[in-house]
């Protein structure tokens, strides 16, 4: 079972790179996986918290830090050393049908970072504001698929690398989410 996951995790890898391969993306995809790219987003994120939270916004900051360190030790500390997955960029047996967008990088790919950590901040800071904008959560999970589509797209992760990386994200957020909403009710 394992071997036919594995199998089909590279066919749609390669699929990907045969058939969704474009200039578009090719110019477009780097960006959008590089965080810094979403820089203006961020602050956007923080101008939300402050905004709806007022006092209790320090409370929101160091729950999101929190989030990210947790997902990012798990993905990076945990789970690579665990699983020591190459990343496709590495595998010279796919190098022939990638285009080379990115420089390839080190280290291992499972589970992704990226997806982990976009993930957990999409699922938190959209439950955190559900009430108050129902579409926000759909919007922010689309961003973080777009994140990790993109990690794919330049050879960084195999889909399986992203799929769980997000589902590494998204468990603790919600977790998060449901200890702090009753501490978050707004009184101010």
């Amino acid at each position: 079972m394992i071997n036919y996951l594995k199998e089909l995790d590279k066919k749609i890898f390669i699929l990907i790179h045969h058939d969704g391969e474009n200039s578009f993306f090719n110019f477009i995809m780097p960006f959008v996986r590089d965080k810094y790219f979403w820089t203006p987003l961020y602050i956007v994120f923080l101008i939300l918290i402050f905004y709806h939270f007022k006092k209790k916004s320090w409370i929101i900051i160091f729950a999101v830090t929190l989030l990210i360190t947790i997902t990012d030790q798990l993905s990076s500390s945990v789970f690579k050393p665990i699983f020591h997955r190459l990343r496709p960029c590495q595998n010279s047996e796919l190098s022939a049908y990638m285009n080379h967008v990115i420089d390839c990088g080190s280290g291992f790919g499972f589970v992704s970072s990226h997806a982990a950590n976009h993930f957990a901040l999409a699922v938190f800071i959209g439950l955190l504001f559900y009430s108050r904008i129902k579409w926000l959560l759909f919007v922010l999970l689309a961003w973080a698929a777009l994140v990790c589509y993109a990690q794919v797209y330049v050879g960084y992760h195999y889909p399986a690398d992203v799929i769980c990386g997000g589902i590494v994200g998204t468990i603790p957020s919600v977790l998060l989410y449901r200890y702090l909403k009753k501490r978050l009710t707004k009184t101010n």
